[in-house]
């Protein structure tokens, strides 16, 4: 069972135990077989960015709970920490390379209630994807992949450390409107459903930031989130991206999002050179937590970062 505060410096004098090595080990082999299948695929590695004038605002965005933003000053100019590389992937994706990948740190000071959830951290990992011209459906094959690969890679590893025997989930995964799974299970529709769920899934339809793509006529977001069995939740989000200055502008207005912290992509936009694209971001400590049937995702970081708690290391 574990117990907070003392989970950070428990997990740290454990890095030579049995089981870390187990969970480190998957954590290998996993991207291993994910970047390689990429790299096959076409996929250019790009390496990632964690200083920036802009960065993902995460809001409105239901699922964000940010207790701090982090930004200082570097010669003579503000900048951010990295929430996540959204803007700098809509803009190489629309004046460079066709598809590419990143393993991109992310830092998000999640608030301390957070720290029980057992799947939030405040620093994590994300493997990112972006496809200029790329639709839903493109996104939804390559991660599908991954997953089904990675899975298949560790499942004889993960039985050392896991409960129950890891199931390969079959593809395609089922897709399931954000709407009809809050009538049926009501706003902790994701807990449940995802408890409920034997294998991944995508829900879609989900209200969220300006670079999302939403259809003005219906409404519609064309994004998704891949949730996991088991009650791991969430683990992938992504969206088809907007694109046109108009509609961009319109959501930072109406979301209250400065429009100044978005000069470069919206220049972009506005001159007719911001591309359609997908993509999405896989958190990699929470989808190895998966693999491996962990209780809390702190477990798969050698050095914890778990909301609230501010280690020693």
């Amino acid at each position: 069972m574990i117990t907070l505060p003392d989970f950070a410096s428990q997990t740290i004098r454990d890095l030579g135990s049995d089981r870390k090595h187990v969970i480190l080990s998957v954590q290998t082999k996993a991207l291993s077989v994910m970047t390689n299948e990429l790299v096959q695929r076409g996929f250019e590695w790009i390496l990632p960015v964690t200083l920036a004038k802009s960065t993902d605002p995460l809001w409105p965005d239901p699922g964000a709970s940010i207790e701090k933003r982090v930004e200082f000053e570097i010669y003579g100019e503000k900048v951010r920490t990295m929430q996540s590389m959204i803007i700098h992937k809509l803009t190489l994706s629309s004046l460079g390379s066709e598809k590419f990948f990143i393993i991109s740190p992310n830092l998000r000071i999640e608030t301390r209630k957070r720290a029980a959830t057992g799947w939030h951290l405040y620093e994590f990992t994300q493997l990112e994807t972006e496809i200029s011209g790329g639709r839903a459906k493109d996104v939804f094959k390559v991660y599908e992949d991954l997953v089904e690969v990675a899975a298949k890679a560790v499942q004889d590893d993960v039985a050392a450390v896991r409960k129950s025997k890891l199931r390969v989930p079959a593809t395609p995964f089922d897709v399931k409107s954000r709407k009809d799974l809050e009538v049926k299970f009501g706003k902790e529709w994701e807990k449940i459903a995802s408890q409920k769920a034997s294998d991944p899934f995508w829900v879609t339809d989900i209200p969220r930031e300006f670079y999302d793509y939403q259809d003005e006529e219906t409404g519609e977001w064309r994004n998704y989130d891949l949730f996991l069995p088991e009650g791991y939740g969430e683990v992938i989000s992504g969206a088809e991206r907007e694109y046109e200055y108009s509609k961009i502008v319109k959501k930072l207005d109406r979301d209250g999002v400065k429009r100044d912290d978005y000069a470069f992509l919206l220049s972009l936009a506005e001159e007719g050179k911001l591309k359609p694209s997908a993509g999405a971001g896989l958190g990699l400590e929470r989808f190895v937590a998966y693999l491996c049937g962990l209780e809390h995702v702190g477990e798969v970081q050698p050095f914890p970062r778990v909301p609230g708690i501010v280690p020693p290391l």
